[in-house]
């Protein structure tokens, strides 16, 4: 097991990517950090992986879209004397709509928990990591980031950022013994494409969704291989090739058609 004082710090544990994420980290004995909004069923996934694994898991239920969350949490891991060698960004969400119809504060919800949230919590455990030459980074995007997204134009733009921060940070850290890596998947069968309202959708409707575990398996294996960007599924793999050398306005087009909901 790890030092009980060094763990992998993961945000939106408590379901989906993030949660089997955290079995993968179980599995291998690192001890965790767990941390989103809904503390009673965080508070059980932390019990179930301690028994299960032998590790320790401390549970953190916390609203990482609040402006002020990042600080409050590395503060609160800092008094407690807890290190961070493994930073999962994995909390996001998007919301389906014409860019003028949803609310300013769906719109300004998703680039503050996507990318301001993720950007300060890299800010803050990266030095740490570099005093120590030693620390991994794990960046959650999406194959949406490839491209732009009409129906769910700030979601894609957010991802799109993901992408182009962590390949930016992970080349400005070649040989600092810490490393950054981006996973990008496809539609992938979570919680997400409820709260997001794509459960009709096209992307979900015909097109086969990856299962969460799989997903995670390719992230983690990527992470620990210090791989810098990975696309889970060969399908979307060629998905995302393609779009590197379709017309931009074709691609986008696309991009519609397979957002819009079906009857």
């Amino acid at each position: 097991m790890h030092s009980q004082a060094h763990a992998a710090l993961i945000t939106g544990a408590s379901s989906g990517i993030g949660y089997e994420l955290a079995k993968l980290f179980a599995q291998d004995h690192h001890n965790l950090v767990l941390v989103a909004r809904s503390g009673d069923k965080l508070a059980e996934i932390g019990d179930e992986l301690q028994k299960q694994f032998g590790i320790l898991a401390r549970t953190v239920a916390l609203d990482l879209s609040s402006a002020s969350a990042p600080q409050a949490l590395f503060d609160q891991l800092q008094r407690e004397g807890l290190t961070v060698d493994v930073l999962v960004n994995n909390a996001a969400y998007g919301k389906y709509g014409n860019f003028a119809d949803i609310s300013l504060e769906e719109a300004l919800g998703q680039v503050q928990l996507n990318i301001a949230t993720l950007t300060a919590l890299t800010h803050l455990f990266l030095p740490q990591m570099i005093t120590r030459r030693s620390g991994r980074i794990l960046n959650v995007a999406s194959t949406a980031g490839f491209q732009a997204g009409p129906l769910m134009a700030v979601y894609y733009a957010s991802k799109a950022y993901v992408i182009s921060f962590s390949e930016a940070i992970a080349n400005e850290l070649a040989g600092s013994g810490v490393s950054v890596t981006c996973l990008c998947p496809g539609p992938t069968l979570t919680n997400f494409q409820k709260r997001a309202d794509i459960e009709s959708s096209r992307l979900f409707k015909q097109f086969a969704p990856m299962d969460a575990k799989t997903v995670a398996r390719d992230g983690y294996r990527a992470l620990m291989n210090g791989k810098t960007l990975k696309i889970s599924g060969w399908k979307n793999f060629i998905l995302a090739e393609a779009i590197r050398v379709s017309p931009r306005k074709m691609a986008t087009a696309v991009s519609r058609w397979v957002a819009e909901k079906t009857k």
